[in-house]
């Protein structure tokens, strides 16, 4: 299976909304995934395709000169631990890097959650080298714990 990753596009989200709509257990907020569809259209995005069909997609925010989050991020279930994430997010830093962007971060659901999806997308963020910087308890909501990761891309002097 050969993965291909294009972006980054805008405008997407038509294309990203079945990948969106096939993982409610990271994505089953209604009001909240009709934002993420809304924030596709004009946020960075990356889409992977397989065969020529698009199986997963990364949606990049920038914040300031030397940070970008990870918006959001999905790939089909089916297609999970195929390495399609790990292409998505190595494109989506490659793009990063071109802008000179210092950090990355991630928001995700705390591990004081005790949820087994949530704790998958936290194995995978380790490995990509990411690294807890602090537990965010309202952010989104008590029931909902938010753990901010980053990972530092580069460093760049300024001349």
């Amino acid at each position: 299976m050969k993965t291909v990753v294009d972006g980054p596009f805008l405008g997407k989200s038509s294309i990203c909304e079945p990948i969106l709509r096939s993982l409610p257990q990271w994505f089953g907020i209604e009001q909240s995934n009709i934002q993420y569809l809304k924030d596709i259209d004009v946020l960075p995005t990356f889409l992977a395709f397989v065969d020529g069909k698009a199986v997963g997609f990364i949606t990049i925010k920038q914040h300031n000169k030397y940070s970008a989050e990870i918006h959001i991020i999905g790939v089909y279930p089916d297609l999970h631990h195929q390495g399609i994430g790990r292409a998505l997010l190595e494109k989506a830093e490659e793009f990063l890097k071109k802008q000179r962007i210092e950090y990355l971060q991630v928001k995700t659901l705390s591990p004081s959650s005790h949820s087994e999806h949530y704790a998958q997308t936290r194995a995978f963020y380790f490995a990509m080298g990411f690294r807890p910087l602090e537990e965010l308890k309202e952010l989104w909501n008590k029931e909902n714990p938010c753990l901010l990761m980053v990972k530092y891309l580069s460093h760049y002097m300024l001349l």
